[in-house]
């Protein structure tokens, strides 16, 4: 049994072995011919891969003074416009034959016209009202002087009424008079007297007489101005040259006082009134120094600049100038400061082809402020929203943070970050490589960095 064994033993070894120099037999086939096959190829040629430039365009800068601009909106309007209004009631009779709206009436010229005939014949009322008392009062002095001289002849008679009496009562006290003759001289005495009393009476009160006449005249006075205002309001003229624009009254209308009839503006200044933010106020608006005098809590010493001034539905560069005038209001909701720009008539007319300033056109103003100074003057593109800029450093780009001291229309002023002579990269660029290689196309060959 043991033999039988061991024979069968043997038996399952040579077959394993077997098994196993036949796979390294295939193993060794397949890299034998792999190897030959890879000989029968050729290698690939070698390709040198370049790096791509970066195309763009880049500008040099140089430190400046820059002039700062405050940008705002706001609509022309004339500084002064009436409603005119008749003071007095009547109908219409009469116009302005260019009594429409956009003409221009020169200054006093009349308007329109309501039928007067009650007004003047109540002057005349009233003028011979006047006249009356006048002839009054001379009557009242003329009158004092002859009663003052009458009171005098009336005193003196009294006197000698009293003197004759008193002589009458001595002959009756001693019996040589009549009783009868004593009363007789008695009474004319008393008669003497009243008549001096009375006279002296009437004179002391004519001043007061006098006075309530010309208390009366003065009235009358008053009554007789009023009656030739109203004559004279009859016909109602422009105050001033201007521009009628509105007109509600016809001829043969019926007015009334105070009932607006037309509405007249003076074109000779227009003012714009634009809001600032409060910040660029408080940053670049220039202010003089306050004077002394000045005890108001407003703002004082604004510099009276010239500003620019265009029509935003105009596409050319036509610009009007007009003057900085005052600060208007402070708008503690929107944050805005209210300013005043004047344009005068002169200035508003177009010197060119163009139209000129008229009421109602929406304008863009610019505003000189504050001066920026060493500061580089970019596009707005160059600087991104984390205010840093592209360089080129040589032929390379670099990424500097910068300081922003403003940005103006599509200017941006850079007040640090770079130095003077750097090539800022003007084109807008998407996250680019740090260090990647440019070529700058708008600068000649010996301007480009090496």
């Amino acid at each position: 049994m043991e033999v039988r064994n061991s024979a069968r033993g043997k038996t399952a070894n040579h077959k394993i072995l077997r098994r196993i120099l036949i796979s390294s037999g295939v193993i060794l086939i397949g890299i034998i011919g792999m190897t030959t096959l890879a000989g029968l190829k050729k290698p690939p040629k070698e390709v040198r891969v370049d790096e791509r430039p970066i195309r763009v365009e880049a500008l040099r800068v140089h430190s400046e003074d820059a002039q700062v601009y405050i940008t705002g909106y706001g609509e022309a309007r004339a500084l002064k416009q009436v409603v005119i209004s008749p003071e007095i009631s009547g109908r219409v009779i009469a116009t302005h034959p260019r009594l429409k709206v956009g003409e221009i009436i020169p200054k006093d010229d009349i308007l329109f016209q309501i039928d007067e005939r009650n007004y003047i014949a109540a002057r005349d009322e009233a003028r011979t009202a006047v006249q009356q008392w006048k002839t009054t009062i001379a009557r009242l002095k003329t009158q004092q002087n002859i009663d003052k001289a009458r009171l005098k002849t009336l005193e003196r008679n009294a006197v000698l009424a009293k003197a004759e009496y008193e002589r009458y009562k001595k002959l009756e006290a001693n019996n040589v008079g009549t009783r009868s003759g004593m009363e007789r001289a008695e009474q004319a005495y008393n008669t003497a007297s009243d008549q001096a009393a009375q006279m002296a009476e009437s004179v002391t009160l004519y001043p007061i007489r006098i006075k309530e006449a010309e208390s009366s005249l003065a009235a009358a006075r008053a009554r007789l101005v009023m009656a030739e205002a109203n004559v004279e309001r009859a016909q109602v003229r422009a105050p001033f040259n201007g521009r009628l624009k509105a007109v509600s009254i016809e001829q043969g209308e019926y007015v009334s006082p105070g009932k607006p009839a037309l509405t007249l503006a003076d074109d000779s200044i227009l003012e714009i009134q634009v809001p600032i933010d409060s910040r660029d106020a408080r940053r670049w608006l220039r202010f003089d120094k306050p004077s002394g005098s000045d005890q108001a809590a407003w703002f004082s010493g604004l510099t009276p600049v010239t500003s620019r001034i265009h029509w935003t539905e105009d596409k050319s560069n036509h610009t009007w100038e007009g003057t900085l005038h005052r600060v208007v209001k402070f708008d503690q909701k929107t944050r805005t400061l209210t300013l005043a720009v004047r344009v005068e008539a002169t200035a508003a007319r177009s010197t060119g082809s163009g139209l000129p300033l008229v009421e109602g056109m929406f304008c863009s103003v610019s505003i000189p402020g504050k001066t920026l100074y060493g500061v580089f003057r970019v596009p707005r593109q160059a600087v991104s929203f984390e205010e840093t800029v592209f360089i080129a450093n040589g032929s390379r780009l670099k990424t500097l943070p910068v300081v922003v001291a403003r940005t103006q229309g599509q200017e941006a002023f850079i007040a640090g970050g770079i130095a003077d002579g750097d090539l800022v990269i003007t084109t807008r660029l998407v996250d680019p490589l740090e260090n990647a290689l440019l070529t700058i196309t708008n600068l000649p060959e010996k301007d480009s960095p090496s």
